[in-house]
């Protein structure tokens, strides 16, 4: 899959690192250490450094009990920090956002990969009369396949409420992919995320990291977004600044499931921990 002007071979033999970078004054770990666009800067010259291979950028806070601000707003935070990422560096820009005037604004602007927690389905699934996510009728989708980017595309529901957590999970995801069928997204085009952390409890949680060879069923790209959530830190009883280790177990997770994608905060030590799992692994499959 080509991202910006990298090239993503997504065969199961490597898992890129996408490194988080969220403007926003309350996200539940970085909130406020990024926003200024010098502080933002110099943090993607870190990750870019530590190894990362693309670079999410996030305007809007997700957290439980997070405050939405407009649809002006995001798009003045996440244009200006993409615009000049673009400028000083030769790294892949993923934006995150549900909402799809702030997606149009945000690709135009120089992203190279839309980022979906609501997977397409925000208006469809959340949103009431008067508050969609779009303007003159353009859904998120349809503004995707405008641009001809890539998606990743993530399952989440409004209530934690399932008959069986992954099968319900899988075609949560497959409806997605239907929607991005049908707007012009093709599949060579999407990258597919569980969602860890919403729409799910501690428990559903655990199951789907439990699990991570069941979403392969798919045959789609797989990304894990699990860094310092809310799972580590119950599991860990640790704030969110304290959960590095618990998130490199699921970067390792993932890793030996042959996923496609971790999407952490810590970069070099997700990096590290990649690179010496698949050096065994060179090892382990030379017999």
């Amino acid at each position: 899959m080509q991202i910006g002007r990298k090239e993503f071979l997504f065969n199961g033999s490597h898992t890129y690192v996408m490194g988080i970078l969220n403007v926003t004054p309350d996200s539940f770990s970085d909130g406020g250490k990024y926003n200024n666009p010098d502080k933002a800067l110099k943090h993607v010259e870190e990750m870019v450094a530590q190894g990362a291979d693309i670079i999410d950028v996030g305007g809007e806070s997700t957290r439980p009990g997070y405050t939405k601000i407009s649809i002006e707003e995001e798009i003045s935070r996440v244009t200006a920090v993409i615009e000049q990422i673009q400028k000083h560096f030769d790294v892949p820009i993923s934006v995150d956002t549900y909402k799809a005037p702030v997606m149009d604004a945000a690709l135009m602007a120089g992203a190279d990969m839309a980022n979906d927690i609501w997977g397409l389905r925000y208006d469809s699934l959340v949103a009431q009369t008067g508050q969609k996510s779009f303007r003159d009728g353009e859904t998120m989708a349809e503004v995707v396949a405008r641009h001809g980017k890539p998606v990743c595309i993530m399952q989440n529901r409004k209530e934690a409420v399932y008959n069986n957590l992954i099968d319900d999970m899988l075609a949560d995801l497959q409806e997605s992919v239907r929607i991005a069928g049908a707007a012009g997204i093709s599949k060579e085009q999407i990258i597919l995320d569980p969602g860890i952390g919403f729409g799910k409890t501690y428990e559903h949680n655990l199951e789907v990291l439990a699990k991570l060879d069941r979403f392969r069923s798919l045959k789609l790209p797989l990304l894990l977004a699990a860094s310092r959530k809310s799972v580590i830190g119950l599991t860990l009883g640790l704030p969110a600044g304290q959960r590095e280790e618990g998130t490199l177990a699921t970067t390792f997770l993932a890793a030996d499931a042959h996923w496609d994608m971790v999407r952490v905060h810590d970069v070099k030590k997700s990096v590290r921990a990649i690179r010496m799992l698949e050096k065994i692994w060179e090892y382990r499959d030379a017999d």
